[in-house]
């Protein structure tokens, strides 16, 4: 679906839910989510995924590196709702395999998903947003021209929890 130099974010295939799910287990990747998912986790939040894509023919695209064609993880689009004073909107996010990682790809794939969705249009704004202390995923934000607007309390998570407090960032295409 999008093409870039070193990727191919594609549609989903029900082949991508183990190494899926191998990535959603690792204690590494999820380091900054309140925790690693089950594999039945993984299949409910495949299947989410591929519910967006057909209700909004956007969504989290599957991403593979071209030059083995080996499923690495994800990077795309979200509707979210939850309560927030910048609510609703849309979402760029990513998640890809750790043994990727410092290579580019997140950014790669982020800046491909916004370039895109800028040709296509649709979106006026889209946001991303992390729990403060995940620096790595807030840089990607810097990198594709996101610009912070704030932070805020994460209203999933409790008062208290380390993960709560989150940095926000969004792109507008106007």
């Amino acid at each position: 679906m999008i093409d870039t130099e070193r990727l191919l974010l594609r549609e989903w295939v029900e082949e991508d839910i183990v190494p899926f799910a191998a990535i959603n287990r690792s204690e590494k990747v999820m380091k900054y989510f309140p925790k690693p998912l089950s594999y039945e986790e993984t299949v409910g939040f495949y299947n989410r995924i591929t519910r967006e894509f057909a209700a909004c023919g956007f969504g989290l695209y599957a991403v593979e590196l071209k030059s083995t064609g080996e499923f690495i993880g994800y990077t795309g689009f979200h509707r979210f709702d939850f309560e927030a004073d910048f609510s609703p909107g849309i979402e760029i996010g990513w998640r890809l395999d750790d043994r990727h990682w410092n290579r580019g790809y997140a950014t790669e794939a982020a800046q491909a998903c916004l370039d895109y969705a800028r040709k296509r249009g649709g979106f006026d704004r889209v946001y991303s947003f992390t729990a403060v202390c995940n620096r790595r995923s807030e840089r990607v934000m810097q990198k594709i021209g996101m610009k912070q607007v704030g932070t805020f309390s994460h209203p999933a998570l409790p008062d208290g929890h380390w993960l709560r407090e989150h940095v926000l960032y969004c792109i507008d295409f106007l």
